[in-house]
């Protein structure tokens, strides 16, 4: 029996499949931070193609929180009915719609915005999209706070059934986790549990309007990937003073928090963070990071690295690769669209 292809069940919410389509920014949005008809073509697709949780791209819950202008926005109503056609699109697919919440901290590079972040650091001297941050204070921190409350409630008004929070890849909760990027001497830096003190308040505050039913997933980057940063155990360390919240998956990736960080990119390179997390959090975990073939999720599995495996390139590359994949090892899914039967 196929272990990717087998069906994951927890709270309210059945996948089909192991297979995930995680987060990737298109910075394809307006400057309003509107969904268009491309995202609702570009995620729809992907679930027609087999894949069982769709992940919408990071989606910034302030103007000051986006990567670029043209990221996806949910910082106000106005974005609801346009974020509800990507999920009813995703829905009708037989997949099931998820969000990323995030805010960009300091690595946002629409230069007009206060940029904030928990320290003046800047992200990258040399490259002119990066100006140096504002310290946040206490009040920036209840703003981020109430935003991410403000968005999650929007994220189920529009229809999406998961949520996760942002809290890898260099961007502000990121910012606060890592001792790379946090200097700060108040109750939100120093130590592991005042470093995570952001990321309590945030969990706290989106449960007060996702309820505890709803799956909250946590994306993480498992490692540094430079001396003097977090790794996995830390990770899950941190994971572990917050969990109790009401995280229910840990999705887990690495890196983006220091430009200079020595990366040893390769196949399935950030699955032995997974693993970690997964062992000493115990709760489910996503894996994967160049994991492009059935063969190597199919290992991730069996191994007991992950729960489910995401897979991003290869589903860029090829959005039918779930149905694909199964066709060549023979296994029979009854959610291969009637009209493609012929080729799938």
């Amino acid at each position: 029996m196929s272990e990717l292809f087998k069906t994951f069940n927890l709270k309210n919410v059945s996948l089909r499949n192991r297979i995930v389509m995680p987060p990737m920014c298109m910075y394809s949005a307006g400057e309003d931070g509107l969904a268009t008809e491309w995202h609702q073509f570009h995620y729809r697709t992907r679930a027609q193609g087999g894949a069982a949780l769709i992940i919408q791209e990071a989606t910034a819950v302030e103007p000051r929180g986006r990567i670029s202008d043209r990221d996806l926005g949910i910082w106000n109503d106005d974005h609801i009915p346009a974020l509800s056609a990507v999920v009813e699109g995703i829905k009708a697919e037989g997949a099931v719609p998820a969000i990323q919440l995030a805010h960009a901290g300091r690595k946002c590079t629409v230069l007009a915005e206060d940029i904030i972040a928990p320290s003046p650091l800047n992200f990258d001297e040399s490259d002119k999209s990066y100006k140096t941050p504002r310290e946040m204070n206490r009040n920036d921190i209840d703003e981020v706070v109430d935003s991410f409350r403000d968005a999650a409630r929007r994220a189920g008004d529009a229809g999406y059934q998961v949520l996760e929070i942002h809290g890898a890849h260099g961007y502000l909760i990121s910012e606060f986790l890592s001792p790379l990027t946090n200097r700060r001497t108040d109750d939100f830096g120093g130590s592991p549990e005042k470093r995570a003190e952001l990321l309590r308040r945030v969990i706290r505050a989106v449960r007060t309007v996702w309820n505890k039913e709803k799956l909250l997933m946590v994306r993480v980057s498992g490692e540094d990937w430079k001396e003097g940063g977090n790794k996995a155990a830390d990770i899950a360390a941190i994971l572990n003073l917050v969990k109790e919240e009401g995280v229910d998956i840990i999705h887990v990736s690495t890196g983006g928090v220091d430009p200079d960080a020595v990366i040893p990119v390769g196949p399935a390179f950030q699955i032995p963070a997974a693993g970690t997390i997964r062992e000493q959090t115990g709760l489910p975990v996503i894996g994967g990071g160049l994991v492009t073939d059935y063969e190597r999720g199919e290992k991730i599995l069996t191994d007991g690295d992950a729960d489910l495996v995401f897979f991003g390139r290869e589903l860029l590359r090829n959005p039918y690769f779930p149905l694909l994949s199964a066709k060549a090892k023979g296994i029979k899914t009854a959610y291969t669209p009637v009209q493609y039967e012929r080729a799938l």
